[in-house]
């Protein structure tokens, strides 16, 4: 980033090194951000539910001493509105839930909170986290949808109101909008964070996720999350990338195809040895699996709201529903067993290599609002339990985002978010704001602007 680079423009990293070089005061940023929520959410609607400017600010300057002893000095994140807030409303997308306020916060956000971020607001999210859209638009292209169900949190982070927030993953509720927004992402394996506080749908692949600019920021928040204290070290570069183009999971849209095989020649150039899996079917049946597993575990544990109130649910969520009541006790074991086998199958395929590729959708957001794209390219990799991390590839003709990501082996979070670092700085795979809405912030707040620096001159 330049000197130019309005402050909300910066990425969580570059805020906290402008922050300890002096060049700006975290007051700065937070400032900045807000502008720009006022500016831009008009259009996007990204937000659900946001205190009132002069109030949030109030409360952030009464901490504004303890922020400064903290690592991210009181910097605003987003909370999609399936995770709990203490005394904000948490409605999870749904009128059954209307007018409900969290008395605690969720582990995810205490972590962070912890850590100095500072809860901005909550972000839209889909009927339950599954597929009924909220108001949410896409920052590229306002008649094309987000993604879901995370939808605003990554509009919130691609269109610069908020460096980080976060998401959770059932299906594809984080990869998909982020590759739909042109952002980078990080969900973890499934059962390596404390789930409290986080509405459930299934239990077995409910995942919490982070949605940010760069993989260096995923980077950062995971070590809070994960209490961790010791600096990254030098990302690795990959050795050998195990490539699955998607398609024997749905179809691939021509773009994403393009896109796909461009990026494993450049990083064959590179030096990566790219391999496929020798049947071009394999996992093939892993999408349907997830699919009627994960319908199993959503009727069980939306039970209370399908019996008190089934009028209020949309009609994608009571099929959903009634699909998983009609999976049977001896099918539920059988889909066990078959979630065995394709754990053993994939643990053979990624033998030797350090993680798979993948394209991280199947293709750039589809125009209207009404639904939310499919989520078949990142079904796989949630049914197996698997850490992913999308980072920005390109953009279609359109200027729509596409985006890629990889895969890990469970519980190799850090190694993977190390491998995105190394692509994203080696190949160039970097958020690129959305040109519609780049207008900068009310304030005109700049990096290394000294008459808005000098705004808030305090310092310790």
């Amino acid at each position: 980033m330049t000197a130019n680079t309005p402050l909300h423009r910066l990425g969580l990293v570059e805020m906290l090194a402008a922050i300890e070089a002096r060049r700006c005061d975290a007051a700065d940023i937070v400032e900045s951000c807000l502008d720009r929520i006022a500016s831009v959410e008009p259009a996007l609607g990204a937000w659900v539910h946001l205190e009132a400017r002069a109030a949030w600010l109030a409360r952030w300057q009464r901490f504004r001493s303890s922020h400064r002893d903290l690592p991210f000095h009181g910097l605003p994140m987003g909370v999609k509105d399936t995770i709990d807030v203490a005394g904000m409303k948490a409605e999870r997308g749904s009128p059954i839930w209307r007018g409900r306020v969290a008395t605690e916060d969720a582990a995810c956000v205490a972590r962070l909170a912890a850590a100095g971020l500072q809860v901005a607001g909550k972000t839209v999210t889909t009927e339950f986290a599954y597929f009924a859209p909220g108001k949410t638009r896409n920052p590229y292209h306002l008649d094309h949808t987000p993604g879901g169900s995370s939808s605003g949190s990554a509009a919130a982070v691609a269109a610069a109101m908020v460096p980080v927030a976060l998401g959770s993953q059932t299906a594809a509720s984080v990869i998909r909008p982020a590759s739909y927004c042109g952002i980078a992402a990080h969900v973890a394996t499934v059962g390596r964070f404390s789930l409290r506080g986080v509405m459930p749908l299934a239990w077995s692949f409910d995942a919490p996720g982070v949605l940010a600019r760069s993989a260096a920021d995923l980077e950062r928040v995971h070590a809070a999350l994960a209490g961790e204290t010791a600096p990254p070290t030098a990302p690795p570069a990959p050795t050998r990338l195990l490539a699955f183009d998607a398609r024997a999971f749905g179809e691939v849209d021509p773009a994403m195809g393009a896109a796909f095989e461009s990026a494993l020649a450049a990083l064959a150039r590179r030096g990566v040895d790219i391999r496929r899996p020798a049947d071009p079917k394999a996992g093939a049946a892993w999408p349907a699996l997830h699919q009627r597993w994960m319908a199993d575990e959503a009727a069980q544990t939306l039970a209370f709201e399908t019996a008190t109130a089934p009028g209020s649910m949309s009609d994608e969520l009571r099929k959903l529903v009634q699909d998983g009541a009609a999976v049977t006790p001896a099918e539920r074991d059988e889909l066990q067993a078959r979630h065995d086998g394709a754990r053993a199958e994939f643990g053979a395929l990624i033998e030797g290599c350090d993680a798979v590729i993948a394209p991280a959708a199947p293709g750039p957001a589809p125009a209207g609002l009404q639904a939310t794209g499919s989520p078949f390219a990142s079904r796989p990799w949630q049914l197996l339990g698997l850490p992913q991390v999308a980072l920005p590839l390109t953009r279609d003709a359109q200027g729509l985002p596409l985006g890629i990501q990889i895969v890990g082996r469970a519980r190799s979070d850090r190694h993977l978010l190390g491998l995105a670092r190394w692509l994203e700085r080696e190949m160039g795979w970097w958020w690129l704001p959305p040109p519609g809405l780049d207008r900068g912030s009310a304030s005109g707040a700049r990096i290394g602007a000294p008459v808005f620096v000098c705004r808030h001159a305090q310092r310790v």
